[in-house]
């Protein structure tokens, strides 16, 4: 029997996915569950499993190639079709088998397709515009017609990437007459990312040209976007975390031992995000046009750094979590990320977000901002240093935090408190972690 493989929705908001890599070619035998091919979507990369067990038939979706969800990718024969083939041949549609050829689906139904009935966002002549709440952000600050934007996304969804093309001045072609399998993303990225470099700068000399991977051009187009829409002011604050150091060092192996997880610096650095966040609320915020957002909960996105890219999972309710929670959900979060095992969900409705450029041995950085949060802390790297304590020498464990934050919404003053705060729990540590 044959079994459609098919493009999964991983998330409510996600319309389309594009096929980085498969881990199977056509003859290959798999197992039902077996990780079959890699997406990438707007949110997060993963493995796909296998519906089914058989042998990998066909496959209709190339690496690099982007199709709506529901789309069938794959053809799988499943276990004992071969045998069964010959005496089974006519009976077959009777059983309910799924057709080789199946029709198209309604995810892939062109834009014109759609009724106006079917859409979700209102634009601003009247008419009904599929779109997400980002597109539609960036679209009231830069005085957009949603109307008026081609969409190229499943349905006629107007995709971020056609937003982005739009604020450009249409310096990306419409791509709604592109095949379904045309990567899309690309136009959009160099739209997004060309400067007032001249390109005959850029190729000269001894080269090598690297198409940027899916993850990348998500992450080019988040950044550039980022800056532009959001005025980046910086705070650097300097923390004496000896207190914190030694407590780390004597409780490591017991707490591992305990709780059967490792103990790292990042628990005691979320635990004090969010204390500065639960005084200074206007840093645990995003702007709406002309609206502020107070979030009530911190969502805190942890930056995590992988081979092919960066991801941001979050972790939910940081504020009702104990140390222990934090400790367990920093280091599970971390390592679903390097496995491609995140939901979409799991990087999504941050809050306030936390980077470590530390870990590389950075003294700090400047990181930019990741929408919609109005701030990002930046970890530098703790080091022993001599600082003056009391009038005198002393050799301590130092580290550099940097705040970027959106003037829109965070004034130097408040940012300054909320580093403030920071520090003062750093410093002043009380918490047990056991």
């Amino acid at each position: 029997m044959a079994v459609d493989v098919i493009m999964p929705q991983m998330g409510e908001s996600i319309f389309e996915g594009t096929i980085t890599k498969w881990l199977k070619k056509p003859g290959d035998k798999i197992e039902r569950d077996e990780p079959l091919f890699e997406i990438s979507t707007d949110k997060v990369d993963a493995e796909i499993p296998a519906p089914a067990a058989g042998v990998l038939k066909e496959i209709k979706v190339s690496e690099g190639q982007t199709v709506p969800v529901q789309t069938v990718v794959a053809v799988i024969d499943a276990a004992g079709a071969s045998a069964a083939a010959a005496p089974s041949a006519a009976p077959s549609p009777a059983k309910g088998e799924t057709p080789k050829a199946p029709a198209q689906p309604p995810a892939a139904t062109p834009a014109a397709a759609v009724p106006a009935a079917q859409r979700t966002a209102a634009g601003g002549n009247g008419q009904k515009v599929r779109s997400s709440p980002l597109v539609r952000r960036i679209a009231r600050e830069h005085k957009i017609d949603l109307t008026q934007v081609p969409g190229t996304g499943a349905g006629g969804r107007v995709s971020k990437r056609d937003i982005l093309a739009a604020v450009e001045g249409g310096a990306a072609s419409p791509r709604a007459a592109a095949p379904t399998g045309a990567l899309t993303g690309a136009p959009a990225t160099h739209a997004a990312m060309e400067t007032a470099v001249p390109r005959e700068k850029i190729y000269f000399g001894r080269y090598e040209v690297q198409p940027m991977s899916v993850m990348r051009q998500r992450i080019a187009e988040h950044m550039v976007m980022s800056k532009r829409v959001s005025p980046h002011v910086y705070s650097v604050e300097e923390v004496d975390v000896t207190g914190v150091a030694a407590l780390r060092a004597k409780t490591k192996e017991k707490f591992e031992q305990t709780a059967g997880t490792k103990l790292s610096f990042m628990p005691f650095f979320i635990r004090a995000a969010v204390e500065g966040l639960r005084a200074f609320p206007t840093v645990n915020a995003s702007v709406d046009g002309t609206n502020i957002v107070l979030h009530k909960e911190c969502n805190i996105g942890i930056a995590v750094a992988l081979d092919w890219g960066l991801i941001v999972p979050v972790i939910k309710d940081a504020e009702e979590k104990n140390f222990l929670g934090l400790a367990r959900a920093v280091n599970d979060l971390a390592e679903r990320a390097r496995s491609k095992k995140l939901k979409p969900e799991e990087v999504a409705e941050s809050t306030f977000c936390i980077t470590n450029p530390g870990v590389f041995g950075g003294l700090f950085g400047l990181p930019v901002i990741n929408q919609p949060n109005v701030a990002i802390l930046g970890l530098g790297a703790i080091e022993k240093r001599p600082v003056v304590v009391e009038d005198a020498i002393a050799i301590r464990s130092m580290v550099y935090l940097t705040l970027s934050y959106d003037h829109r919404a965070v004034d130097g003053a408040i940012a300054h408190q909320f580093m403030g705060k920071v520090k003062k729990t750093l410093e002043h540590w009380t918490e047990s972690i056991l």
